[in-house]
């Protein structure tokens, strides 16, 4: 599959290569256009039209090194724990392949891949995490830090899942579970039942704990929502 944005005239030729590396593969081929404008908020304004228009179960050719990237930029959006566990291999089935070791198979197999040179452009944070922040660490660390990273993101995701399955038995509904809770349990329950598309704020978990604990009635928590106590229970209610 190929999605164009509409953002770099060589597009059209790139879907032609993609066309025809599916034709020598005997695979199935697609291709989508999804345009974005240019502005603030490129990169992920592009993904969200990306995945838009492609399968509810699509595969992705991340690799490694893009796990290293994400994790870092997580890790300076101030995630979490689930931010450092970067993508999952779900979705992403050769996640814990370099991307030197794709390149390498490309050639194996004789296909050119495409270079986008909006890779090289500074003005996108996880370029410069790439070119510039890796670089930087692994000179610092004296070590592969990208393979580093995705290794404790592995680790980190299996430690999350755990956290997940031991709070789905408290009721985030139950201000005296709740508060009884131990506290990272209680916030990842918050957590999920305050989900929408994206999770909520790290304070607006914060207020919701302090709703279950009595210490305010009500709380604000975002997308024009709130959460409420009367009695023992909180409900959400839409503003």
């Amino acid at each position: 599959m190929h999605v164009d944005h509409g953002l770099r005239p060589e597009s059209k030729a790139e879907a032609d290569v993609v066309a025809a590396a599916a034709r020598g593969l005997g695979a199935g081929f697609r291709s989508e256009r999804a345009l974005v404008e240019a502005g603030p908020n490129l990169e992920a304004r592009a993904r969200r039209a990306r995945f838009a228009v492609l399968p509810a179960d699509v595969l992705t050719g991340h690799t490694a090194d893009d796990q290293a990237e994400t994790v870092l930029l997580n890790l300076l959006r101030g995630a979490g724990l689930d931010g450092l566990g970067g993508m999952g291999p779900g979705r992403h089935p050769i996640i814990r392949l370099r991307r030197s070791e794709t390149s390498a198979l490309c050639t194996d197999i004789g296909l050119t891949p495409v270079r986008d040179v909006s890779n090289d452009d500074r003005a996108f944070r996880r370029n410069r995490v790439r070119h510039e922040l890796l670089p930087l660490l692994d000179d610092v660390a004296q070590r592969d830090v990208a393979a580093v990273l995705a290794r404790q993101a592995d680790v980190l995701r299996e430690e999350a899942a755990l956290l997940d399955a031991l709070a789905e038995a408290i009721d985030p509904t139950d201000a005296r579970a709740l508060a009884a809770a131990p506290v990272p349990l209680a916030r990842r329950a918050v957590r999920s039942w305050l989900r929408d598309a994206h999770p909520p704020a790290a304070a607006a978990v914060e207020r919701v704990l302090a709703v279950a604990r009595g210490e305010a009635t009500s709380t604000e928590v975002g997308k024009g929502r709130r959460v409420a106590r009367t009695g023992q229970r909180l409900r959400l209610e839409y503003l």
